[in-house]
């Protein structure tokens, strides 16, 4: 009998060490992690009453939890996407930092990190981007886009996500467990023009922002807009299917989220409400309680070394987000920990079109802090044009209907005021009663009452910036415009944009 018994401790002590070890990797969660292209929070109906259709994340959210103060760190795509995966913050990642600029290899993802740990990784659509990078895989992992499909409207990519995601599933085989990036390149720009009679949409569906004239310009361009997040929306349905399909729901995380706010003037790109605050929903069946919100303030940054810690790993060294898992576990919703009380944005070069006499690429530097109540908005350049030069055509705001009716604007047009708000040159200063004003029209710091506020919140914001070594808050940050623009350049002496750098890349 005790011979057994020694017996049995030996296999059971194998067996665990196996499980440790990465040797039986049946029961370790998977991560599907889903990731729009230029989708509002405000455009899902997790989040409040909306003319966009989104059933599958709805349904999603209400068996999940729902995370009402996430932000991206910095409003546009490949700064962002560079958080998510490496876990900093935007100020932290030299060239990453810059939209469309090179992804140094001395910074480790978490798609990296989880396939030496017996995972295995891949995206579909847009991975990390746009940009250029030295690893032989996209930052994301490897890439899934050889199925295609025909799409509803012109648009929309014809890559078949979920087909893709599909095939991955049935080359990894049965037992490794797995993180798939699911990136769809929608709602990004262009779109169908007038695709919303397509759809039988009608104009009276479509609720107009504050900061855009209410015509019938802006309403068919926001409809055109919603027809690109439900195509996202039925992706993620289809993708939930197949994992249910396949029995592996039970055991998988999924992230539903979107990169920034949606591609229309004064929302991507620039750092107001609706181009930061980012919806991020989280189900995870047995472990996430379902029909919470939590109002604790995350980042994007954080999200690495959530994925870590979710597979039972430390996060990297080099990840100075924090996990997230005391919110997903939590049985309540609601604030989880207090001192999730605010988070930092930040802006550094997006988009060419902003030139100093010698013709190099400048950034717009921006810093922020946004609370439960106040967002500040340090503008440290604001000589600058905050969306490009005009003599460019504003190039930091993507083509569009919309962007064609308020630059078509002039001083003395009636509505010329909403093209001010939208691309004239910014205060230093800014400050905004999120509660009241959400849609950051009202700036509170041309107000003296409001003097000791701002004071406090600077303060506060250089303070962590500081700790967390910002270039550009000790005096260095030059250093992001010096960085090279892979994208389309500009020729700033003809105007005319020129072809991009060709890179070759580096050994790893």
């Amino acid at each position: 009998m005790r011979s057994r018994k020694i017996v049995t401790l030996i296999f059971a002590a194998v067996c665990l060490s196996q499980l440790v070890n990465g040797q039986s990797n049946i029961k370790r969660p998977n991560i599907l992690f889903c990731i729009a292209d230029d989708a509002s929070m405000k455009s899902f109906g997790a989040y409040g009453d909306t003319f966009v259709k989104t059933p599958s994340i709805d349904s999603i959210a209400k068996e999940g939890v729902v995370f009402d103060n996430a932000y991206n760190g910095n409003p546009k795509c490949s700064p962002a996407r560079a958080c998510i995966l490496t876990g900093k913050y935007s100020w932290q990642l030299k060239e990453a930092a810059d939209h469309n600029g090179r992804f140094p290899t001395e910074f480790k993802t978490y798609p990296q990190l989880l396939e030496k740990q017996g995972y295995k990784v891949g995206f579909t659509g847009k991975g990390w981007g746009p940009g250029v990078y030295d690893t032989q895989d996209n930052p994301a992992g490897p890439q899934y886009n050889r199925i295609r499909t025909a799409p509803p409207y012109k648009g929309i990519s014809d890559i078949d996500y979920a087909a893709n995601f599909e095939e991955f599933l049935n080359k990894k085989g049965k037992t490794a467990p797995f993180c798939f990036w699911l990136g769809a390149k929608e709602p990004h720009r262009s779109y169908e023009l007038d695709s919303w009679k397509k759809a039988g949409r009608e104009l009276k569906e479509a609720a107009v922002p504050p900061f855009y004239p209410d015509n019938e310009i802006v309403r068919g361009d926001l409809l055109d807009y919603a027809n690109e997040v439900e195509w996202y929306d039925t992706q993620v349905g289809r993708a939930i299917n197949i994992l249910e399909g396949r029995g592996l729901l039970n055991n998988t995380l999924i992230v539903i989220t979107s990169d920034h706010g949606m591609p229309f003037p004064r929302v991507k790109g620039q750092i107001y409400e609706e181009g930061f605050h980012i919806p991020l929903i989280a189900y995870w069946k047995g472990r996430i309680i379902p029909g919470r919100r939590v109002n604790d303030f995350v980042s994007f940054s954080d999200l690495a070394p959530t994925f870590m810690e979710v597979v039972g790993k430390a996060p990297h060294q080099q990840m100075t987000g924090t996990s997230l898992m005391k919110q997903l576990l939590s049985k309540k919703s609601g604030q989880i920990d207090p001192l999730r009380d605010h988070v930092l944005l930040g802006k550094e070069r997006h988009d060419v079109g902003r030139s100093n006499e010698d013709g190099k690429d400048l950034a717009y530097p921006v810093r922020a802090i946004r609370n439960d109540s106040l967002l500040y908005v340090h503008n440290i350049k604001p000589e600058r044009w905050p969306v490009g030069n005009p003599e460019y055509g504003f190039l930091n705001c993507d083509g569009s209907p919309t962007k064609k009716y308020l630059t078509d604007l002039v001083p003395e047009d009636e509505e010329y005021f909403y093209f001010e708000m939208n691309f004239d040159k910014r205060p230093e200063h800014e400050l905004y009663n999120i509660q009241k004003d959400p849609h950051c029209i009202n700036n509170l710091a041309i107000l003296p009452e409001y003097a000791g506020q701002i004071a406090k919140l600077r303060s506060q914001m250089e303070a962590e910036l500081i700790a967390q070594g910002d270039p550009r808050t000790l005096g260095k940050g030059d250093v992001f415009d010096n960085y090279i623009y892979y994208g389309k350049r500009l020729d700033y002496k003809t105007g005319k944009r020129i072809s991009s750098l060709k890179y070759v890349k580096k050994p790893e």
